[in-house]
């Protein structure tokens, strides 16, 4: 540092030491000339190595992350060298003396802009570098209107940080500000605190991921396929055909059942047989269901039994799994059961008593 501060003095000197007198003035001024030029050699090095060494190694890596934020951070960088260069150059002439604090606080003004700015670039990279991963993932189509805001909000931190700074350069007592941003803060929260939140329930639908837009749901007492993930809402095709619109805090705030994400289903139903079917018939039925099943592929058969006898039938629980998710492949596939049991009962002149429940989902 205090080779920098000397610089002009020194430099006058060697021009003493070989009989050439020049003034003060000249003499800070090649230095600050000499620094600001050095500076500009040590920004080019920089951004030499960022373009053909760190972006090369990179390229190598199996993510693509760190490729767009070098991509994203050379040129700041290079910039923010020069500027330290440039303050450097103007600190070694003394006519700028009495402004020396001023100059300061420009320059650092401008370093923590600069830096602001460079952290903005990298947030916006990772949340979409994120997004696209998420989206090859899961293969689903990534709300942008989302996404954005969530940028804006990150960028809004940033910047209130960057502007407490400023402050501090100003020496401005940071109490008052701080106690008027959060009143400012509470007063806005309580303003908008039912579109916040659905803003942060829709966050938090983005993140947990516990549906996607194409997956089959159950909310509350119905079920259908969500459409679309918005900001304030969800939105789903119901099996009756209508969209309903559901409000993101209510669904963060209950439960939802997600049939999409089922990897095995469990099919339990109830076979009801006509009391007047003979015993010797009653002790074939289990059988005959198995056998029926177990041609009903991708269908595994687990269980049946004679669970009761009840006043118009003969009550058979049956149990099978699938692995699949899908209910309109399980409804194709419980449909090919039913008719392949109404065939091998009819073959074995057994007949169906009252036929009263539903199978389970």
């Amino acid at each position: 540092m205090n080779i920098l501060v000397n610089l002009g003095d020194f430099i006058n000197q060697l021009f003493r030491d070989n009989n050439m007198n020049i003034s003060a003035l000249v003499a800070e001024s090649i230095a600050a000339v000499v620094l600001f030029v050095l500076s500009l050699i040590i920004g080019w090095i920089i951004y030499h190595l960022f373009e053909h060494y760190f972006s090369e190694w990179a390229k190598k890596t199996a993510t693509t992350l760190d490729d767009e934020i070098i991509r994203n951070i050379k040129k700041p960088i290079y910039f923010f060298v020069i500027l330290v260069g440039l303050f450097y150059g103007l600190d070694q002439l003394t006519v700028l003396d009495p402004y020396a604090k001023e100059i300061s606080q420009l320059f650092m003004i401008a370093e923590i802009l600069l830096v602001v700015f460079i952290i903005t670039r990298v947030i916006n990279v990772i949340l979409t570098w994120y997004a696209e991963k998420l989206a090859k993932q899961k293969k689903t189509v990534i709300d942008n209107r989302l996404l954005n805001i969530f940028k804006k909000f990150l960028h809004a931190i940033v910047y209130i940080l960057g502007f407490l700074l400023i402050l501090y350069v100003f020496n401005i007592n940071l109490s008052g500000v701080v106690i008027g941003l959060g009143v400012g803060g509470i007063a806005i929260a309580f303003a908008l605190q039912n579109i916040l939140s659905d803003i942060f329930s829709a966050f938090s639908i983005y993140f947990d991921r516990p549906f996607e837009v194409g997956d089959f749901i159950v909310v509350g007492q119905n079920s259908g396929t969500v459409t679309k993930i918005g900001l304030k809402s969800t939105r789903m095709q119901l099996l009756q055909g209508e969209e309903m619109i559901v409000s993101n805090r209510e669904i963060t705030s209950g439960s939802v059942r997600n049939f999409k994400k089922m990897s095995k289903r469990r099919v339990e139903f109830i076979l009801r047989v006509a009391p007047t079917t003979p015993l010797e018939q009653l002790k074939k039925i289990p059988k005959i269901i198995e056998k029926t099943i177990k041609k009903c592929e991708p269908a595994e058969f687990d269980m049946v039994h004679l669970r009761e006898i009840g006043p118009f039938s003969y009550n058979y629980e049956i149990v099978y799994y699938l692995n699949t998710g899908d209910y309109n492949k399980f409804l194709d596939i419980h449909e090919t059961i039913n008719i392949s049991l109404k065939e091998s009962l009819d073959k074995e002149g057994i007949p169906l008593g009252f036929q009263g429940r539903e199978p389970s989902k």
